[in-house]
């Protein structure tokens, strides 16, 4: 939706059809066009955070209980604080949510640092939490939440 939006605005690098622009999402980043260490595409990061989603609501089920299903929001922000919990932990310190794991891909800083660390994972996933950031996308595919943690979702496989 950004490149749509980039195209009619003044003074846009995507509206006006400048000589520098990108051939493929990464290639900024000095990341190939496909295959590993390319940007993960849109659908590979929606199943990766769903997944991520239902691990965190198993793990707040077990934690809650059963009975506490049908309580409404309290259950909910159980989920959200146990999913955001595992989210910005595993990034933290692997790179990696479990979902992000499962399909191949991590999140990884773009100014070269091993990791991600502590604050950037917190700042990432909260924005993510907040469910818009990751829909506004730049040419990168990177959302909100990956330009405040300095990150870009790359393939592993």
């Amino acid at each position: 939706m950004s490149r749509w939006i980039d195209s009619w605005m003044p003074g846009s690098p995507t509206g006006s059809g400048s000589a520098g622009e990108q051939t493929h999402p990464g290639e900024k980043f000095g990341l190939p066009e496909s295959g590993p260490g390319s940007v993960a595409g849109f659908w590979r990061r929606f199943g990766g955070v769903t997944i991520d989603w239902l691990l965190g609501y198993l793990v707040a089920l077990l934690f809650a209980g059963a009975d506490s299903f049908g309580r409404g929001s309290t259950f909910g922000w159980t989920i959200w604080l146990v999913w955001f919990g595992i989210s910005a932990l595993a990034v933290a310190v692997f790179g990696s949510t479990p979902g992000m794991l499962a399909l191949g891909m991590r999140a990884a800083p773009v100014d070269g640092r091993a990791v991600v660390g502590v604050p950037r994972a917190v700042v990432r996933t909260l924005l993510l939490g907040l469910v818009v950031p990751p829909l506004v996308r730049d040419d990168d595919g990177r959302g909100w939440h990956d330009r405040a943690g300095a990150t870009i979702v790359i393939r592993t496989r």
